[in-house]
């Protein structure tokens, strides 16, 4: 069959105001304060559901702000973001608490840096902190072991999917659509606005005056599929895999537990689900492959997670670990180089009218996802 007798396929062109790519907590965030704003809002979706990606495979924890350097915009979207998320998930009824956490040194060389990280939250504007002794730590929680550490009271755990679900529902209420199944396949900037290029079952185009890209993990390679984007704005892209590893029964702990952060990650801690079921993890991976998403737990990494966790809990018992779940990092710096700050890209960086790119969304993203949805509403104003 010639190309002239195929069937042609006829692809609808519908224009809209703003566009959010990606429906996982902070695309949804954004969806709903766009929409609060009056936007006309449609959030394209790759997957059939929301959150399926780093939303969903996380911790859950609520941070208080406490890793970032002073002034950065993980450490000042984090607290505002923690803000603004207690007070959310309490108003809409979304399950969380504020268990607290403890940061532990397990030795005496780690009490330096465990007091220069308390500092540091300090000087984010986390308050409540409180330094503790390794007897008060102890008595606070029994099974302890550590020769230092510093209470955090405004930590806490939260339902991410029921977040999520409360998100979309909200931004739904005020005349947001979800769209569902539909992998932006490209887009173009035009004089009009930015044309996306909508794949799935019914293919279609739609010319949008904003833009959100908050495709996680995707992001940076979405951006390189948009004509008209210099592609020295887009940052590389590097996965940084993590997993987690369950301990059913009674829980040891009371409080959420870290040690002192790694390389890449907050260390293997302990965290609590609303159930008060223990996981321990996440762990650090680098994935050489940023097109494929290796979500598979390895039970030989148990006795890994057992050498550290000990640390902190000599009485952890041999072999009870049981393999939970992975997630993936969208990180914008690879190994051995220094952590990057959320990248929160506006026109005034790129110089395209109307396109938000949020590049390297890690944690505290969960935490941080309303503030962020705050930042891209201000940058799309009129």
């Amino acid at each position: 069959m010639s190309d002239a007798q195929k069937p042609r396929v006829m692809v609808r062109v519908d224009s809209v105001d703003s566009a959010v790519i990606g429906a996982g907590v902070v695309g949804l965030a954004v969806a709903r304060a766009l929409a609060r704003a009056g936007r006309e809002v449609v959030v394209l979706e790759a997957t059939g559901a929301i959150g399926s990606g780093t939303s969903s495979r996380n911790s859950e924890v609520v941070h208080a702000g406490l890793y970032y350097a002073a002034g950065s915009l993980k450490g000042r979207l984090c607290v505002r973001g923690r803000e603004l998320l207690y007070a959310y998930c309490a108003e809409r009824g979304v399950a969380h608490r504020r268990c607290g956490k403890l940061v532990v040194a397990t030795e005496a060389a780690q009490e330096a840096a465990l007091w220069a990280l308390a500092a540091r939250a300090q000087a984010n504007g986390v308050d409540g902190l409180q330094p503790l002794t390794a007897a008060q730590a102890q008595a606070l929680e029994p099974a302890l072991a550590c020769t230092a550490a510093f209470l955090s009271p405004v930590t806490g755990i939260v339902d991410s999917h029921g977040l999520m679900l409360a998100l979309r529902g909200e931004a739904e209420d005020h005349g947001a659509m979800l769209a569902l199944k539909s992998p932006l396949e490209g887009a173009t900037v035009t004089a009009q606005g930015i044309e996306l290029a909508v794949g799935g079952a019914e293919p279609m185009r739609l010319l949008a005056r904003r833009v959100v890209n908050s495709a996680g993990l995707r992001a940076p390679a979405l951006a390189r599929r948009i004509a008209g984007l210099d592609a020295s704005h887009v940052p590389p892209s590097h996965w940084a895999r993590g997993v987690y590893f369950n301990l059913p029964g009674r829980p040891a702990f009371g409080r959420l537990i870290y040690p002192m952060p790694d390389e890449a990650g907050l260390g293997v801690h302990v965290t609590l689900d609303l159930a008060g079921q223990m996981r321990f993890g996440p762990d650090v991976e680098w994935l050489p492959d940023t097109t494929h998403e290796d979500y598979r737990v390895d039970p030989a990494r148990a006795p890994a997670f057992e050498a550290a966790i000990r640390r902190y809990w000599p009485a952890l018992p041999a072999g009870a670990l049981v393999p939970g779940y992975a997630g993936i990092r969208p990180k914008i710096a690879g190994p051995g180089e220094p952590a990057r700050d959320f990248l929160i890209q506006g026109p005034a960086q790129h110089g395209v009218p109307g396109l938000v790119n949020l590049f390297g969304i890690e944690s505290p993203g969960l935490t941080a996802s309303l503030a962020i949805a705050e930042q891209v509403a201000i940058l799309l104003k009129d």
